[in-house]
């Protein structure tokens, strides 16, 4: 029972700290232009902005978003089977 414990400190510490390491991606800004278009992107890989000629196009950029959401959820999913494997708890 108390590895247990141990085990959901360590996987509590990990959290955090990945939780630390999300928020500072998100402050990472990346502009590519190409042409007519440039594209803003953070370090978590969403994209902050779109823009063709100068002109914000959020209907791109959503469909950006979403399409990385659902590549992230697809590989988590992956993941979680994989971790599953493991013998960890909650995964």
């Amino acid at each position: 029972m108390l590895g247990n414990l141990g085990k959901m400190k360590d996987l509590y510490a990990l959290k955090k700290q990945a939780d630390a390491m999300q928020k500072q991606m998100e402050q990472i800004k990346v502009s590519v232009v190409d042409g007519d278009f440039e594209i803003v992107m953070k370090g978590d890989q969403t994209v902050d902005e779109v823009k063709e000629n100068g002109e914000n196009r959020n209907d791109l950029k959503k469909l950006f978003n979403k399409a990385v959401k659902e590549s992230k959820k697809k590989a988590a999913k992956k993941m979680r089977g994989q971790m599953g494997d493991l013998g960890i708890p909650g995964l």
